[in-house]
């Protein structure tokens, strides 16, 4: 009996510790308190954000210039075509692409061989009209002395005095067929009419030739053109003298030209005016049909505040600079005015809302909050 009395004194405190259990899992559990973590000792604060010298501009007065660009390919201001002025075989062509003559050399031979026995006829036909001339003198002296004697008829003495005329005559038109064979013969041989360089031999020894062909082409390098079409609305501000700086394919250091010659007229189809410039070349750097570009300085502003076009920045709000003002950005509405070159970058003038002397971020960083620490780093890259 005491047992089974034990037993269930045991069950009932079981069943009291379970629902004791249970009733304690079912309370609220008061939230953790958080406590901050405490930097570690020694660690470094956070990094700013780095620019590299070339992604800062400082704003400064420069000269801004309204520049029109130009385009073309150059050409010589001499060029010659030499033609064979009679037909007849090229005996000889003596100079070759590329070799440099002198105005009056002899640089090709027509075969004379024609010419020469045409002057040869010419002038024999010229010494017997001469030789007429003479019998046809002394005949016409002696009527006049007979006419004024009475021993022949004044008709008689017309008669001879016709034949003197007509004699004469024939002795000028001799000598005008002599002359012009002989221009013939002095036309077989075909002289440089300009200095300078053979840019193209047409036609080769043996070849026969029609007069008024090709034979060669000759430039002159010393002096080149760009025939370049201003718009009609700029034209205004273009003026014969006015210097250009070009730049010349293939070529590293710039060229100054000047305007030389503005065309009266549109050209067809456009409204725009050919404009030529030109450009010496001593030393014969340029050649023929090379491409140029030309900047044509059409207005000049001195002590202009201007920044870069890649540093101002838009949105709906206006234009906007990011500067660097006390070690952070800073977001700066501004003004911007004409667009224009200054140190030979493309730049915007500001009007207002930036001051002499800032640092801009000069390229597209992307997005940048005002605020954010930046530093800059070193010269050469070293940190």
């Amino acid at each position: 009996m005491a047992t089974r009395t034990r037993q269930i004194a045991i069950a009932v405190f079981a069943v009291v510790a379970i629902a004791a259990g249970i009733r304690w899992s079912l309370k609220p559990k008061a939230p953790a308190s958080i406590v901050p973590a405490a930097p570690a000792a020694g660690a470094a604060p956070a990094a700013a954000l780095e620019f590299l010298p070339q992604e800062i501009v400082v704003a400064e007065p420069v000269e801004l210039r309204q520049l029109l660009q130009l385009s073309g390919s150059l050409r010589a201001v001499e060029l010659a075509t030499v033609k064979s002025k009679v037909a007849g075989d090229v005996r000889e062509v003596l100079v070759r692409e590329g070799e440099s003559v002198r105005a009056g050399q002899v640089v090709a031979r027509i075969d004379a061989t024609e010419y020469e026995a045409r002057v040869a006829q010419a002038r024999g036909n010229l010494n017997n009209a001469r030789a007429q001339l003479e019998i046809a003198t002394k005949t016409r002296d002696n009527n006049l002395t007979l006419v004024e004697q009475g021993f022949i008829s004044r008709n008689a003495f017309d008669n001879s005095a016709h034949q003197y005329e007509a004699a004469r005559a024939s002795v000028d038109a001799s000598q005008g067929a002599l002359d012009i064979v002989l221009k013939s013969l002095n036309d077989t041989v075909l002289r440089a009419p300009i200095a300078g360089l053979v840019s193209v031999r047409y036609a080769q020894p043996g070849e026969k030739l029609p007069a008024d062909s090709k034979l060669l082409d000759i430039v002159n390098l010393q002096k080149l053109e760009l025939e370049a079409a201003v718009p009609a609305s700029d034209i205004a501000q273009v003026a014969i003298g006015q210097a250009v700086d070009m730049r010349v394919e293939g070529q590293t250091g710039p060229f100054t030209g000047k305007v030389v010659r503005i065309n009266p007229a549109t050209q067809s189809g456009s409204r725009a005016i050919p404009v030529y410039i030109q450009l010496s070349n001593p030393q014969q750097l340029l050649r023929v049909g090379m491409f140029a570009e030309a900047q044509l300085v059409l207005n000049s502003r001195p002590g202009v505040l201007a920044l870069p076009q890649t540093a101002i920045r838009k949105d709906g709000g206006g234009s906007y600079v990011f500067t660097i003002d006390g070690g952070k950005i800073a977001r700066r509405p501004v003004t911007t005015g004409e667009s224009g070159v200054g140190g030979n970058e493309p730049r915007i003038e500001i009007l207002s809302g930036l001051d002499v002397g800032a640092q801009v971020v000069r390229t597209d960083m992307g997005i940048l909050q005002s605020g954010t620490s930046v530093r800059i780093a070193p010269a050469g890259g070293a940190k």
